[in-house]
């Protein structure tokens, strides 16, 4: 499944066209290496995406096409989350 796509379905990011806009601004990593927003994603495969002041690392544990809100959720695990601190 492409990344753009699993970062929508999963609702991580919420609309996938945002999700191609933050990969394309190298902002997003698919197993430590930069990734386009076509790259594909499988079990598996951690994803670190910096939104702002907060690096979000998950690990993918199931692709789906489509799914209901509450079951989102299902599809990644928080590895990490932590906060960048910019007064340093």
């Amino acid at each position: 499944m492409r990344l753009d796509k699993f970062l929508k379905v999963s609702r991580i990011i919420k609309r996938r066209p945002l999700a191609k806009q933050v990969a394309e601004q190298n902002r997003i990593k698919v197993n430590d290496v930069v990734a386009k927003p076509s790259i594909n994603v499988e079990v598996g495969d951690e994803i670190t995406i910096t939104f702002g002041q907060t690096i979000l690392t998950v690990k993918v544990l199931n692709l789906k096409d489509h799914v209901k809100k509450e079951e989102a959720t299902s599809l990644y695990e928080v590895v990490k989350e932590e906060k960048i601190n910019q007064d340093e």
